[in-house]
């Protein structure tokens, strides 16, 4: 059991569990996803972490079939400037390796943004907190769970 799915049970949230055999070889953990569950990839989000103005860390949730557009997660987060994270930053802050970061039970609470497409889908899937396990889970729950905002930011 992750942090991610404790969070989910300790907060009396519902969601589903998919898991299926990471390859060490993928480098795109979302697509990877997309193919070994065989889910449509605009269901499935990604993680990601971003710096606004050099300072505060941000958690970033977009489709994995779209890229992140850093101004727009900056404007959203009430900043001028963003940048992508290192990934010893993100995993530090998160407690989660790259390619397993959930927006779920995460070691710090960080401002969550979320991509407004997330309103138009029943189920989106999200990292359970490794490479290999994801969270099926209702959008408005996701949002609630991590509160988070929504906001255009991801490019299509």
């Amino acid at each position: 059991m992750t942090p991610a799915v404790k969070a989910l049970e300790q907060a009396g949230v519902r969601f589903a569990l998919l898991a299926y055999d990471h390859d060490p070889r993928a480098t795109s953990y979302g697509l990877e996803a997309v193919q070994a569950l065989g889910i449509d990839a605009y269901s499935v989000y990604k993680t990601l972490l971003a710096q606004v103005d050099g300072r505060d860390l941000v958690v970033a949730i977009v489709p994995v079939c779209a890229t992140l557009n850093l101004k727009a997660l900056a404007k959203a987060a009430g900043g001028k400037r963003a940048e992508m994270a290192k990934p010893t930053d993100a995993e530090r802050a998160t407690g989660y390796v790259v390619g397993g970061i959930s927006p779920f039970g995460q070691k710090k609470h960080l401002r969550v943004v979320v991509d407004d497409s997330v309103g138009a889908l029943d189920t989106v899937h999200v990292s359970g907190g490794r490479r290999g396990l994801e969270i099926a889970i209702a959008g408005a729950d996701l949002i609630a769970a991590t509160k988070g905002i929504c906001a255009p930011i991801a490019n299509r």
